[in-house]
């Protein structure tokens, strides 16, 4: 005869390991910023080095262990601050949205006066300007996606830049609905993806892939707006 309370007790333990997995997943996606200042040197040192080994190498030939050659330390003293190489590359690419996102807000701020859909062109050069003369940033944010645990970077990205397609919006009485669709998140998907295949087929933001950008994003946003804009 099956024992009810012996099933009711597996699933119960089933249900603690998959918590305990999913915790342990979101752990090692995140960087360990220490509070001491040797330890944030040391924090800021593997990152400084990190850019370096992504230039030469790519993201595919970045790793802990060649990294802790390159650096002199040993890998449990890199893997205390950052659990796996996602961790490193996801606070790296972190940075750089937050760069990115200043970058386009003084862009946005400067075309201010200018009817959206142009102000939304300028954003686009302005991102394509940001990716031209930052490969690391342009690698990290355009590259490919090859895992569950680097998807954390596109998150950053629509996170980051959706925070600035919400304001431009709102600053011209368009409201952008955030559920069924998240507009704002679309809206950077559509760009990013002109960049994106930009970079993978060019290795660089081109002018071509620049205006497509801009035309994506401004053809979806004008279904938001009342009445239609007309880009000029």
């Amino acid at each position: 005869m099956v024992n009810v309370q012996n099933i009711h007790l597996y699933i119960y333990k089933v249900k603690g390991m998959l918590a305990a997995m999913s915790t342990t997943v979101a752990d090692i996606l995140e960087a360990r910023a220490p509070q001491q200042s040797r330890g944030r040197e040391r924090f800021e040192r593997i990152l400084s080095e990190s850019e370096k080994l992504l230039l030469k190498k790519g993201l595919s030939g970045f790793s802990i262990p060649e990294l802790a050659e390159r650096l002199g330390y040993t890998r449990t003293s890199i893997y205390h601050f950052f659990p796996t190489p996602y961790a490193i590359l996801n606070e790296l690419t972190r940075r750089y949205l937050v760069k990115l996102e200043e970058h386009v807000a003084a862009a946005g701020q400067e075309a201010a006066q200018l009817p959206w859909p142009q102000v939304v062109y300028r954003i686009s050069e302005a991102v394509s300007e940001f990716h031209n003369t930052h490969p690391v940033g342009r690698m990290l944010i355009l590259g490919a996606t090859a895992s569950d645990e680097s998807h954390k970077a596109l998150e950053l990205t629509i996170e980051h830049l959706g925070r600035q397609v919400e304001r431009l919006m709102k600053s011209v009485n368009v409201k952008l609905p955030r559920n069924k669709p998240n507009a704002a998140a679309l809206t950077v998907e559509l760009g990013t993806a002109c960049l994106r295949l930009s970079y993978h087929l060019h290795g660089e933001i081109t002018p071509e892939y620049q205006e497509e950008c801009g035309r994506a994003m401004v053809g979806y946003l004008q279904n938001f707006a009342t009445p239609p804009a007309t880009p000029q």
